[in-house]
Protein backbone atom coordinates (compact mmCIF):
# COMPACT_ATOMS: atom_id res chain seq x y z
CA UNK A 1 0.00 0.00 0.00
CA UNK A 2 1.38 3.62 -0.99
CA UNK A 3 0.89 6.84 0.34
CA UNK A 4 1.37 9.98 -1.59
CA UNK A 5 2.78 12.31 0.37
CA UNK A 6 1.26 15.98 1.69
CA UNK A 7 2.18 18.72 -0.65
CA UNK A 8 2.29 22.19 1.33
CA UNK A 9 -1.18 23.09 1.03
CA UNK A 10 -3.35 19.98 1.01
CA UNK A 11 -6.18 20.08 -1.75
CA UNK A 12 -9.87 19.98 0.14
CA UNK A 13 -11.47 16.69 0.63
CA UNK A 14 -14.84 16.00 -1.29
CA UNK A 15 -17.93 15.05 0.44
CA UNK A 16 -18.42 11.50 0.74
CA UNK A 17 -20.96 9.65 -1.31
CA UNK A 18 -24.30 9.49 0.07
CA UNK A 19 -24.70 6.18 -1.40
CA UNK A 20 -21.65 4.64 -0.03
CA UNK A 21 -21.67 5.65 3.45
CA UNK A 22 -25.20 4.79 3.26
CA UNK A 23 -24.02 1.19 2.84
CA UNK A 24 -22.01 1.35 5.72
CA UNK A 25 -24.21 2.75 8.47
CA UNK A 26 -26.81 0.75 7.38
CA UNK A 27 -28.93 3.77 6.57
CA UNK A 28 -32.00 3.28 3.75
CA UNK A 29 -31.68 4.85 0.67
CA UNK A 30 -34.88 6.27 0.74
CA UNK A 31 -34.45 8.73 3.54
CA UNK A 32 -33.00 12.28 2.87
CA UNK A 33 -29.23 12.28 3.85
CA UNK A 34 -27.27 15.70 3.44
CA UNK A 35 -23.21 15.38 4.15
CA UNK A 36 -20.76 18.26 4.76
CA UNK A 37 -17.05 17.94 4.99
CA UNK A 38 -14.25 20.01 6.75
CA UNK A 39 -10.55 20.15 5.76
CA UNK A 40 -9.62 20.66 8.73
CA UNK A 41 -10.11 17.92 11.14
CA UNK A 42 -11.77 15.90 7.96
CA UNK A 43 -14.76 15.75 10.45
CA UNK A 44 -18.20 14.77 8.43
CA UNK A 45 -21.60 15.90 9.85
CA UNK A 46 -24.86 14.24 8.30
CA UNK A 47 -28.03 15.83 8.39
CA UNK A 48 -31.33 13.65 8.56
CA UNK A 49 -34.50 14.58 9.01
CA UNK A 50 -33.04 17.90 10.07
CA UNK A 51 -31.58 16.42 12.80
CA UNK A 52 -27.40 17.17 12.38
CA UNK A 53 -25.04 14.50 14.16
CA UNK A 54 -21.40 13.74 14.19
CA UNK A 55 -20.52 10.30 12.89
CA UNK A 56 -18.71 8.01 15.67
CA UNK A 57 -17.06 4.82 15.79
CA UNK A 58 -19.59 2.37 16.72
CA UNK A 59 -19.30 -1.76 16.53
CA UNK A 60 -22.90 -2.27 15.39
CA UNK A 61 -22.08 -0.44 12.18
CA UNK A 62 -18.56 -1.68 11.36
CA UNK A 63 -18.07 -5.04 13.11
CA UNK A 64 -14.52 -6.69 12.49
CA UNK A 65 -12.44 -3.04 12.48
CA UNK A 66 -9.99 -1.99 14.87
CA UNK A 67 -10.71 -0.23 17.99
CA UNK A 68 -9.76 3.42 17.66
CA UNK A 69 -7.26 5.07 19.36
CA UNK A 70 -9.64 7.62 21.10
CA UNK A 71 -13.14 7.99 22.00
CA UNK A 72 -14.33 9.77 18.73
CA UNK A 73 -13.24 8.66 15.83
CA UNK A 74 -14.67 10.23 12.58
CA UNK A 75 -14.68 9.36 9.23
CA UNK A 76 -12.61 10.15 6.67
CA UNK A 77 -12.76 9.34 2.62
CA UNK A 78 -8.75 8.63 1.71
CA UNK A 79 -7.41 7.23 -1.42
CA UNK A 80 -6.14 3.67 -1.24
CA UNK A 81 -3.36 3.09 -3.12
CA UNK A 82 -2.14 -0.68 -3.69
CA UNK A 83 0.58 -2.18 -5.65
CA UNK A 84 -0.87 -4.71 -7.70
CA UNK A 85 0.08 -7.38 -10.73
CA UNK A 86 -2.08 -7.41 -13.95
CA UNK A 87 -2.31 -10.64 -15.40
CA UNK A 88 -1.91 -10.37 -19.18
CA UNK A 89 -4.82 -11.68 -21.30
CA UNK A 90 -4.06 -15.63 -22.27
CA UNK A 91 -3.04 -16.06 -18.79
CA UNK A 92 -4.05 -17.69 -15.68
CA UNK A 93 -7.30 -17.47 -14.64
CA UNK A 94 -8.80 -17.35 -11.17
CA UNK A 95 -5.14 -17.72 -9.55
CA UNK A 96 -2.32 -15.88 -9.15
CA UNK A 97 -0.39 -15.60 -12.63
CA UNK A 98 2.95 -16.61 -13.23
CA UNK A 99 5.76 -13.72 -13.33
CA UNK A 100 5.72 -14.42 -17.22
CA UNK A 101 2.14 -13.85 -17.31
CA UNK A 102 1.79 -10.61 -15.96
CA UNK A 103 2.94 -6.99 -15.13
CA UNK A 104 3.13 -4.30 -12.37
CA UNK A 105 0.32 -2.00 -11.72
CA UNK A 106 -1.44 0.22 -8.97
CA UNK A 107 -4.91 0.30 -8.42
CA UNK A 108 -6.59 3.16 -6.34
CA UNK A 109 -9.49 2.72 -4.56
CA UNK A 110 -11.34 6.45 -4.85
CA UNK A 111 -12.94 8.00 -1.61
CA UNK A 112 -12.85 4.93 0.82
CA UNK A 113 -14.39 5.95 4.02
CA UNK A 114 -12.56 5.00 6.82
CA UNK A 115 -11.86 5.56 10.59
CA UNK A 116 -9.60 8.29 11.29
CA UNK A 117 -8.29 8.17 14.72
CA UNK A 118 -6.12 11.34 14.04
CA UNK A 119 -2.97 8.94 11.84
CA UNK A 120 -4.21 10.62 8.65
CA UNK A 121 -3.57 14.06 8.60
CA UNK A 122 -1.12 13.49 6.32
CA UNK A 123 -2.80 11.76 3.82
CA UNK A 124 -3.78 13.41 0.76
CA UNK A 125 -5.61 12.53 -2.57
CA UNK A 126 -3.79 10.05 -5.52
CA UNK A 127 -2.62 12.46 -8.28
CA UNK A 128 -1.38 10.79 -11.28
CA UNK A 129 1.26 13.76 -11.68
CA UNK A 130 2.68 12.58 -8.96
CA UNK A 131 4.41 8.74 -9.87
CA UNK A 132 7.64 8.42 -10.32
CA UNK A 133 8.87 7.18 -13.79
CA UNK A 134 9.89 3.87 -12.31
CA UNK A 135 6.30 3.54 -11.09
CA UNK A 136 3.86 1.15 -12.93
CA UNK A 137 2.64 2.55 -16.17
CA UNK A 138 -1.02 0.71 -16.03
CA UNK A 139 -3.25 2.42 -12.82
CA UNK A 140 -6.40 1.28 -12.21
CA UNK A 141 -8.98 4.21 -10.39
CA UNK A 142 -11.79 2.53 -9.11
CA UNK A 143 -14.24 4.09 -7.72
CA UNK A 144 -16.38 2.84 -4.48
CA UNK A 145 -19.92 5.00 -4.69
CA UNK A 146 -21.59 1.67 -5.27
CA UNK A 147 -20.28 -0.70 -2.82
CA UNK A 148 -18.71 -0.68 0.51
CA UNK A 149 -15.26 -1.55 1.53
CA UNK A 150 -15.29 -3.26 5.07
CA UNK A 151 -11.56 -3.68 5.57
CA UNK A 152 -10.14 -0.67 4.14
CA UNK A 153 -8.29 0.03 7.57
CA UNK A 154 -6.60 -3.28 7.37
CA UNK A 155 -5.53 -2.02 3.55
CA UNK A 156 -4.62 1.23 4.40
CA UNK A 157 -2.15 0.55 8.03
CA UNK A 158 -1.03 -2.68 6.73
CA UNK A 159 1.89 -1.46 6.56
CA UNK A 160 2.10 -0.23 9.64
CA UNK A 161 0.84 -3.57 11.05
CA UNK A 162 4.11 -5.70 9.35
CA UNK A 163 1.31 -7.42 6.97
CA UNK A 164 1.37 -7.65 3.34
CA UNK A 165 -0.75 -6.70 1.19
CA UNK A 166 -1.35 -8.60 -2.44
CA UNK A 167 -3.16 -7.60 -5.29
CA UNK A 168 -3.59 -9.18 -8.69
CA UNK A 169 -5.88 -7.58 -11.17
CA UNK A 170 -7.60 -9.83 -13.98
CA UNK A 171 -9.80 -9.63 -17.07
CA UNK A 172 -13.43 -10.32 -15.73
CA UNK A 173 -16.21 -11.96 -18.24
CA UNK A 174 -19.94 -11.25 -17.39
CA UNK A 175 -22.23 -13.75 -16.79
CA UNK A 176 -24.56 -12.18 -19.73
CA UNK A 177 -24.01 -10.43 -22.45
CA UNK A 178 -26.45 -7.62 -22.07
CA UNK A 179 -26.23 -4.78 -24.92
CA UNK A 180 -25.74 -2.44 -21.75
CA UNK A 181 -22.91 -3.68 -20.85
CA UNK A 182 -21.09 -4.86 -24.72
CA UNK A 183 -19.04 -1.36 -24.81
CA UNK A 184 -17.77 -2.01 -21.23
CA UNK A 185 -14.75 -4.17 -19.82
CA UNK A 186 -14.49 -5.39 -16.66
CA UNK A 187 -12.00 -6.43 -14.42
CA UNK A 188 -11.68 -8.53 -11.34
CA UNK A 189 -9.26 -7.27 -8.35
CA UNK A 190 -8.26 -9.75 -5.96
CA UNK A 191 -6.85 -8.27 -2.42
CA UNK A 192 -5.13 -10.22 0.38
CA UNK A 193 -3.63 -8.93 3.55
CA UNK A 194 -1.52 -11.27 5.26
CA UNK A 195 -1.02 -12.62 8.61
CA UNK A 196 -4.83 -13.62 9.43
CA UNK A 197 -6.26 -10.35 7.28
CA UNK A 198 -9.11 -9.67 5.08
CA UNK A 199 -9.15 -11.26 1.78
CA UNK A 200 -11.43 -8.98 -0.97
CA UNK A 201 -12.62 -9.66 -4.74
CA UNK A 202 -13.90 -6.74 -6.27
CA UNK A 203 -15.58 -6.72 -9.94
CA UNK A 204 -14.57 -3.68 -11.99
CA UNK A 205 -16.63 -1.93 -14.74
CA UNK A 206 -14.81 0.63 -16.90
CA UNK A 207 -17.79 3.28 -17.83
CA UNK A 208 -19.83 2.87 -21.04
CA UNK A 209 -19.56 6.26 -22.40
CA UNK A 210 -15.45 6.41 -21.71
CA UNK A 211 -15.05 6.04 -25.46
CA UNK A 212 -15.40 9.70 -25.69
CA UNK A 213 -12.11 9.98 -24.03
CA UNK A 214 -9.33 11.23 -26.36
CA UNK A 215 -6.29 8.76 -24.62
CA UNK A 216 -6.40 4.94 -25.16
CA UNK A 217 -4.12 2.49 -23.30
CA UNK A 218 -1.48 0.87 -25.67
CA UNK A 219 -2.06 -2.84 -24.77
CA UNK A 220 -5.59 -3.02 -23.14
CA UNK A 221 -7.72 -1.29 -25.78
CA UNK A 222 -9.32 1.33 -23.47
CA UNK A 223 -9.77 4.66 -23.08
CA UNK A 224 -7.87 6.71 -20.51
CA UNK A 225 -8.21 9.70 -18.17
CA UNK A 226 -6.25 12.79 -18.51
CA UNK A 227 -4.08 11.64 -15.86
CA UNK A 228 -3.53 8.54 -18.25
CA UNK A 229 -5.22 6.07 -15.54
CA UNK A 230 -8.04 3.55 -16.55
CA UNK A 231 -11.54 4.84 -14.70
CA UNK A 232 -13.35 2.20 -13.63
CA UNK A 233 -16.30 1.55 -10.72
CA UNK A 234 -16.45 -1.50 -8.03
CA UNK A 235 -20.20 -3.12 -8.77
CA UNK A 236 -19.60 -5.93 -6.93
CA UNK A 237 -17.12 -7.33 -4.40
CA UNK A 238 -17.15 -10.33 -2.14
CA UNK A 239 -14.94 -10.20 1.03
CA UNK A 240 -13.97 -12.77 4.05
CA UNK A 241 -12.43 -11.64 7.42
CA UNK A 242 -10.49 -14.43 8.01
CA UNK A 243 -8.52 -16.75 4.86
CA UNK A 244 -7.79 -19.44 7.56
CA UNK A 245 -9.38 -20.86 11.03
CA UNK A 246 -8.46 -23.53 13.67
CA UNK A 247 -11.15 -24.78 15.71
CA UNK A 248 -10.96 -27.98 18.10
CA UNK A 249 -12.67 -31.04 17.42
CA UNK A 250 -16.58 -31.20 18.63
CA UNK A 251 -16.59 -27.46 18.95
CA UNK A 252 -18.66 -25.13 16.02
CA UNK A 253 -17.12 -22.99 13.11
CA UNK A 254 -18.38 -19.41 11.21
CA UNK A 255 -17.00 -19.36 8.20
CA UNK A 256 -17.59 -15.22 7.32
CA UNK A 257 -18.20 -14.50 4.11
CA UNK A 258 -20.21 -10.85 3.26
CA UNK A 259 -20.90 -9.02 -0.29
CA UNK A 260 -21.35 -6.09 -1.36
CA UNK A 261 -23.36 -4.93 -4.80
CA UNK A 262 -24.36 -2.13 -6.91
CA UNK A 263 -28.11 -1.36 -7.05
CA UNK A 264 -29.52 -2.92 -9.48
CA UNK A 265 -28.27 -5.95 -9.31
CA UNK A 266 -29.96 -9.15 -8.21
CA UNK A 267 -28.41 -11.55 -5.76
CA UNK A 268 -29.39 -15.48 -7.41
CA UNK A 269 -27.89 -17.78 -5.42
CA UNK A 270 -25.17 -18.66 -2.32
CA UNK A 271 -22.95 -22.01 -2.59
CA UNK A 272 -20.54 -23.26 0.20
CA UNK A 273 -18.50 -25.91 -1.31
CA UNK A 274 -15.53 -28.13 0.58
CA UNK A 275 -13.00 -28.93 -1.29
CA UNK A 276 -10.17 -31.62 0.28
CA UNK A 277 -7.51 -33.92 -0.73
CA UNK A 278 -8.60 -33.57 -4.10
CA UNK A 279 -12.20 -34.06 -3.67
CA UNK A 280 -15.24 -31.34 -3.81
CA UNK A 281 -18.42 -31.43 -1.99
CA UNK A 282 -21.76 -29.28 -1.77
CA UNK A 283 -21.95 -28.48 1.59
CA UNK A 284 -24.95 -25.84 1.67
CA UNK A 285 -26.57 -23.92 -1.17
CA UNK A 286 -29.26 -20.98 -1.27
CA UNK A 287 -31.13 -19.87 -4.33
CA UNK A 288 -34.09 -17.63 -4.62
CA UNK A 289 -35.30 -17.51 -0.83
CA UNK A 290 -34.94 -21.31 -0.71
CA UNK A 291 -31.79 -22.93 1.13
CA UNK A 292 -30.68 -26.38 1.80
CA UNK A 293 -27.77 -27.79 3.68
CA UNK A 294 -26.09 -30.98 2.77
CA UNK A 295 -23.90 -31.02 5.80
CA UNK A 296 -25.66 -32.02 8.88
CA UNK A 297 -26.40 -29.17 10.83
CA UNK A 298 -24.76 -26.13 8.28
CA UNK A 299 -27.01 -22.99 8.99
CA UNK A 300 -26.60 -19.71 7.19
CA UNK A 301 -29.34 -17.06 8.29
CA UNK A 302 -31.16 -16.22 4.82
CA UNK A 303 -32.76 -12.41 6.38
CA UNK A 304 -29.06 -11.43 6.85
CA UNK A 305 -28.74 -12.17 3.10
CA UNK A 306 -30.62 -9.27 2.45
CA UNK A 307 -30.04 -7.02 5.17
CA UNK A 308 -26.22 -6.93 5.94
CA UNK A 309 -25.03 -8.88 2.89
CA UNK A 310 -23.98 -11.93 5.02
CA UNK A 311 -23.46 -15.08 3.76
CA UNK A 312 -21.67 -16.58 6.12
CA UNK A 313 -21.81 -20.00 7.16
CA UNK A 314 -21.75 -22.42 11.20
CA UNK A 315 -20.61 -25.37 11.32
CA UNK A 316 -21.66 -27.12 14.79
CA UNK A 317 -19.75 -30.41 15.82
CA UNK A 318 -17.05 -30.10 13.75
CA UNK A 319 -15.83 -33.23 12.88
CA UNK A 320 -12.54 -34.26 11.48
CA UNK A 321 -14.04 -34.83 7.88
CA UNK A 322 -15.40 -30.60 8.25
CA UNK A 323 -11.53 -29.82 7.34
CA UNK A 324 -10.42 -28.49 4.18
CA UNK A 325 -10.52 -25.44 1.59
CA UNK A 326 -14.14 -23.80 1.92
CA UNK A 327 -15.29 -21.57 -1.40
CA UNK A 328 -18.18 -19.41 -0.49
CA UNK A 329 -19.52 -18.53 -4.52
CA UNK A 330 -21.86 -15.90 -4.54
CA UNK A 331 -24.01 -15.17 -7.81
CA UNK A 332 -25.64 -11.54 -8.83
CA UNK A 333 -27.81 -10.90 -12.08
CA UNK A 334 -24.67 -9.93 -13.61
CA UNK A 335 -21.46 -11.09 -11.74
CA UNK A 336 -20.35 -14.15 -10.00
CA UNK A 337 -17.23 -14.30 -7.38
CA UNK A 338 -16.14 -15.74 -4.44
CA UNK A 339 -13.96 -16.15 -1.57
CA UNK A 340 -11.43 -19.02 0.03
CA UNK A 341 -11.13 -19.89 3.55
CA UNK A 342 -9.18 -22.71 4.60
CA UNK A 343 -10.47 -24.69 8.44
CA UNK A 344 -7.98 -26.78 10.30
CA UNK A 345 -9.02 -28.99 12.72
CA UNK A 346 -7.48 -29.95 16.12
CA UNK A 347 -7.27 -32.10 18.92
CA UNK A 348 -5.43 -32.51 21.67
CA UNK A 349 -3.64 -35.31 22.85
CA UNK A 350 -4.32 -37.25 25.98
CA UNK A 351 -1.24 -38.72 27.92
CA UNK A 352 -0.89 -42.23 30.09
CA UNK A 353 2.52 -43.04 31.41
CA UNK A 354 2.49 -46.56 32.98
CA UNK A 355 5.32 -49.05 33.83
CA UNK A 356 5.01 -52.30 32.50
CA UNK A 357 7.76 -54.58 33.33
CA UNK A 358 9.06 -54.73 37.11
CA UNK A 359 11.93 -56.61 35.86
CA UNK A 360 15.65 -55.67 36.86
CA UNK A 361 15.14 -53.15 34.16
CA UNK A 362 11.66 -51.77 34.09
CA UNK A 363 10.00 -50.95 31.01
CA UNK A 364 7.65 -47.47 31.25
CA UNK A 365 5.18 -47.32 28.19
CA UNK A 366 3.90 -43.41 27.08
CA UNK A 367 0.52 -43.90 25.81
CA UNK A 368 -0.47 -40.37 23.32
CA UNK A 369 -3.66 -40.90 22.26
CA UNK A 370 -7.06 -38.30 20.47
CA UNK A 371 -4.48 -36.17 19.15
CA UNK A 372 -5.26 -34.51 15.23
CA UNK A 373 -3.12 -33.64 12.90
CA UNK A 374 -0.70 -36.44 12.67
CA UNK A 375 2.52 -34.61 13.81
CA UNK A 376 3.24 -35.39 17.47
CA UNK A 377 6.99 -35.09 19.58
CA UNK A 378 7.76 -37.19 21.93
CA UNK A 379 10.40 -36.51 24.69
CA UNK A 380 11.64 -38.62 27.73
CA UNK A 381 13.52 -37.03 30.45
CA UNK A 382 15.04 -38.42 33.59
CA UNK A 383 15.58 -36.52 36.82
CA UNK A 384 17.45 -37.79 39.85
CA UNK A 385 16.24 -37.22 43.63
CA UNK A 386 18.15 -33.49 44.08
CA UNK A 387 19.64 -33.28 40.18
CA UNK A 388 17.86 -31.38 37.16
CA UNK A 389 16.09 -33.15 34.39
CA UNK A 390 18.39 -34.53 31.65
CA UNK A 391 16.61 -35.82 28.16
CA UNK A 392 17.28 -39.34 27.76
CA UNK A 393 17.17 -41.44 24.03
CA UNK A 394 16.49 -44.57 22.95
CA UNK A 395 12.83 -44.71 23.20
CA UNK A 396 10.98 -46.77 20.99
CA UNK A 397 7.37 -46.29 18.91
CA UNK A 398 4.89 -48.46 18.33
CA UNK A 399 3.07 -48.27 15.04
CA UNK A 400 0.47 -46.01 14.43
CA UNK A 401 -3.45 -46.49 15.06
CA UNK A 402 -5.89 -44.57 14.02
CA UNK A 403 -9.50 -44.46 15.20
CA UNK A 404 -13.04 -44.50 13.70
CA UNK A 405 -12.95 -40.68 14.38
CA UNK A 406 -9.75 -39.68 12.17
CA UNK A 407 -8.14 -39.06 15.27
CA UNK A 408 -4.39 -40.58 16.00
CA UNK A 409 -2.80 -42.75 18.40
CA UNK A 410 0.71 -43.69 19.45
CA UNK A 411 2.76 -45.08 22.34
CA UNK A 412 5.92 -45.00 23.34
CA UNK A 413 8.55 -47.22 25.38
CA UNK A 414 11.62 -46.68 27.43
CA UNK A 415 13.39 -48.85 29.15
CA UNK A 416 14.24 -46.81 32.96
CA UNK A 417 17.62 -46.99 34.54
CA UNK A 418 16.64 -46.55 38.21
CA UNK A 419 20.09 -46.03 39.90
CA UNK A 420 21.18 -46.48 43.29
CA UNK A 421 18.57 -43.85 44.59
CA UNK A 422 15.88 -43.74 42.15
CA UNK A 423 14.67 -41.44 39.80
CA UNK A 424 11.57 -39.50 37.98
CA UNK A 425 10.94 -39.92 34.47
CA UNK A 426 8.91 -37.89 32.27
CA UNK A 427 7.11 -38.50 28.66
CA UNK A 428 6.62 -34.81 27.75
CA UNK A 429 4.27 -34.65 24.33
CA UNK A 430 4.13 -31.51 22.15
CA UNK A 431 1.19 -31.09 19.22
CA UNK A 432 -0.01 -28.02 17.22
CA UNK A 433 -3.49 -27.67 19.39
CA UNK A 434 -1.71 -27.78 23.34
CA UNK A 435 -0.36 -23.84 24.26
CA UNK A 436 2.38 -25.55 25.73
CA UNK A 437 4.18 -29.35 25.84
CA UNK A 438 1.87 -31.85 28.17
CA UNK A 439 3.60 -34.83 30.59
CA UNK A 440 2.95 -36.96 32.74
CA UNK A 441 5.50 -38.47 35.15
CA UNK A 442 6.06 -41.85 37.32
CA UNK A 443 9.18 -42.73 39.69
CA UNK A 444 10.92 -45.67 39.15
CA UNK A 445 12.98 -47.25 42.47
CA UNK A 446 15.97 -49.55 42.08
CA UNK A 447 15.35 -53.27 42.59
CA UNK A 448 16.15 -53.23 46.20
CA UNK A 449 13.75 -51.14 47.24
CA UNK A 450 11.21 -53.12 45.31
CA UNK A 451 11.85 -56.06 46.42
CA UNK A 452 11.78 -54.21 50.29
CA UNK A 453 8.30 -52.66 49.66
CA UNK A 454 7.01 -56.09 48.25
CA UNK A 455 8.31 -57.75 51.61
CA UNK A 456 6.22 -54.90 52.95
CA UNK A 457 3.05 -55.16 51.03
CA UNK A 458 3.19 -59.09 51.05
CA UNK A 459 3.50 -58.92 54.93
CA UNK A 460 0.61 -56.59 55.41
CA UNK A 461 -1.65 -57.98 53.34
CA UNK A 462 -1.08 -61.77 55.10
CA UNK A 463 -1.67 -59.58 58.43
CA UNK A 464 -5.13 -57.90 57.48
CA UNK A 465 -5.48 -61.68 56.21
CA UNK A 466 -5.47 -63.14 59.47
CA UNK A 467 -7.35 -60.07 61.18
CA UNK A 468 -9.74 -60.94 58.42
CA UNK A 469 -10.15 -64.86 59.52
CA UNK A 470 -9.82 -64.32 63.40
CA UNK A 471 -13.17 -61.36 63.00
CA UNK A 472 -15.33 -64.55 61.45
CA UNK A 473 -13.83 -67.21 64.04
CA UNK A 474 -15.18 -64.59 66.51
CA UNK A 475 -18.04 -63.93 65.29
CA UNK A 476 -18.98 -67.62 64.19
CA UNK A 477 -19.90 -68.97 68.24
CA UNK A 478 -22.25 -65.97 68.05
CA UNK A 479 -24.04 -66.87 64.84
CA UNK A 480 -24.31 -70.61 66.02
CA UNK A 481 -25.89 -69.60 68.74
CA UNK A 482 -28.32 -67.92 67.17
CA UNK A 483 -29.23 -70.39 65.02
CA UNK A 484 -29.96 -72.66 67.80
CA UNK A 485 -31.90 -70.68 69.83
CA UNK A 486 -34.16 -70.11 66.49
CA UNK A 487 -34.12 -73.50 66.36
CA UNK A 488 -35.39 -74.51 69.70
CA UNK A 489 -38.00 -71.67 69.37
CA UNK A 490 -39.46 -73.38 66.13
CA UNK A 491 -39.36 -76.72 68.21
CA UNK A 492 -41.57 -75.63 71.37
CA UNK A 493 -43.81 -74.32 69.04
CA UNK A 494 -44.04 -77.27 66.46
CA UNK A 495 -44.83 -79.25 70.24
CA UNK A 496 -47.12 -77.06 71.55
CA UNK A 497 -49.36 -76.70 68.80
CA UNK A 498 -49.31 -80.83 68.74
CA UNK A 499 -50.49 -80.87 72.57
CA UNK A 500 -53.39 -78.51 71.63
CA UNK A 501 -54.08 -80.97 68.65
CA UNK A 502 -54.48 -83.99 71.30
CA UNK A 503 -56.20 -82.34 73.54
CA UNK A 504 -59.13 -81.06 71.42
CA UNK A 505 -59.04 -84.55 69.83
CA UNK A 506 -59.44 -86.43 73.22
CA UNK A 507 -62.51 -83.42 74.36
CA UNK A 508 -64.27 -84.60 71.07
CA UNK A 509 -64.08 -88.11 71.86
CA UNK A 510 -65.04 -87.61 75.47
CA UNK A 511 -68.42 -86.41 74.37
CA UNK A 512 -71.69 -88.60 74.77
CA UNK A 513 -73.40 -89.63 71.97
Amino acid sequence: MQAVSAPATAPAQPPLSAVALAFFLRIPLTEKIVFHSTVGNASINSSKQGKSRTLTHTKKYLPGLAEPHTAETQWRAVDVVLDCFLAKDGGHRGALASSEDRARASLVLKQVPVLDDGSLEDFTDFQGGTLAQDDPTDIFEASVDLVQIPQAEALLHADCSGKEVTCEISRYFLQTRETTVETAACFMANVQVSGGGPSISMVMKTPIDAKNDAFWHPTLNLPLSPQGTVRTAVEFQVTTQTQSLTFLLGSSASLDCGFSMAPGLDLISVEWRLQHKGRGQLVYSWTTGQGQAVRKGATLEPEQLGMARDASLTLPSLTIQDEGTYVCQITTSLYRTQQIIQLNIQASPKVRLSLANEALLPTLICDIAGYYPLDVAVTWTRQELGGSPVQVSGASFSSLRQSVAGTYSISSSLIAEPGSAGATYTCQVTHISLEEPLGASTQVVPPEQRTALGVIVASSLFLLALLFLGLQRRQAPTRVGLLQAERWETTSCADAQTSHLQEDRAAHVSQPS
